[in-house]
């Protein structure tokens, strides 16, 4: 990149107020975007939020085109049998790094947990899970990631657009990210891996230094905890129940979304026998997960569905939940 047009488009950037990501300005794969559709865009963003609508459109026409982006949103590690996906997660190393993250920093891990009511293990294996506890937060241009979405990934146009805009808004907002800054391949900040929008609704400067950085971990571990508890986490409640439905006729049953809507009861009623213990009246899903030795079914109750929340995927949920357990049970009674 040149020098001059490098300070060129920072001080656009400046002038407008909006400290965009932006990538580097070298030779771009062809795209399948056409420019009246970065002009619509950004003629909006000027309408509603006052950005500089010709600079932001010029921004947007200099990102690049990531098709490997659209490759990987079209094969989903979560669209792995459930049984290879969680060998990938659930292991001992990962174990031992969860045990060693959550010593480390004990003291933010029980603060977040007394204050948001959401245990520190499921904190600990979200982050896990998500950037394996913020080594691996992502490497693409943020601004690039949600540009190629958002214009060219029509099956989930809408929502990239409007993540796009999240984003914008949140650099307009913090400018302690900077330009230029990275993350996952759909976009996902940090070390939770925040969507922009879920930054802006659910982040907590955790650290009291007046800003919100999910780069930071004490702003990341308040900040999961948060997200849970805003969705309805309910504190000592079980997560998911096995069952054995024997020869229970489970299509009606199976498929009908995630969140709990039938009582605990009426699934007994249908031939569907939880294997540990759990009230009536609660309010459940069933689901199933694919084993090495065929599908095993599961009642999801209140606190599973608020791990969906955070990804919309049965075997995201369940990787989390049975990584929590695994370092629960790895912790010592007594922490060192």
């Amino acid at each position: 990149m040149k020098r001059d047009r490098f300070s060129g488009i920072w001080r656009v950037l400046v002038a407008c107020g909006c400290f965009c990501g932006f990538a580097a300005l070298a030779q771009q794969p062809a795209r399948p975007v056409h420019d009246a559709a970065y002009a619509a865009f950004a003629a909006d963003m000027a309408e509603r939020h006052g950005f500089d609508g010709a600079a932001l459109e010029k921004i947007l026409r200099e990102t690049r085109f990531l098709h490997s982006i659209i490759r990987a949103m079209d094969a989903p590690a979560t669209a792995l049998p459930w049984h290879e996906f969680r060998a990938r997660h659930v292991t001992e190393a990962r174990i031992r790094g969860g045990l060693q993250f959550w010593q480390e920093h004990h003291s933010l891990l029980e603060r977040a947990a007394a204050r948001f009511r959401v245990p520190p293990e499921l904190i600990v294996a979200t982050i896990g899970v998500e950037t394996l506890y913020g080594k691996l937060t992502g490497n693409v241009v943020v601004l690039d990631a949600l540009a190629t979405l958002a214009f060219g990934y029509p099956r989930r146009a809408e929502f990239f657009r409007g993540e796009l805009e999240q984003y914008l808004l949140l650099q307009r907002e913090n400018t302690q990210l900077g330009p230029g800054v990275r993350g996952s391949f759909a976009g996902a900040i940090g070390i939770p891996q925040f969507m922009p929008g879920s930054y802006r609704k659910y982040a907590v400067d955790f650290d009291g230094d007046g800003v919100r950085d999910l780069r930071r971990v004490a702003d990341a571990i308040g900040s999961v905890a948060n997200y849970y508890r805003e969705f309805g986490w309910r504190e000592g409640e079980p997560v998911v129940i096995p069952v054995e439905a024997g020869d229970s006729a489970l299509d009606t049953l199976l498929g009908l979304g995630l969140k709990p809507h039938l009582a605990v009861a009426e699934y007994r009623k249908r031939g569907v026998v939880p294997l540990e213990p759990v009230a009536d009246d609660a309010l459940a899903t069933l689901f199933s997960t694919q084993s090495a030795a065929g599908p095993r079914y599961w009642l999801g109750l209140q606190n599973f569905y608020v791990i969906t929340r955070y990804n919309r995927s049965i075997n995201y949920a369940m990787v989390v939940h049975e990584l929590a357990q695994a370092l629960r049970q790895g912790r010592p009674a007594t922490p060192p």
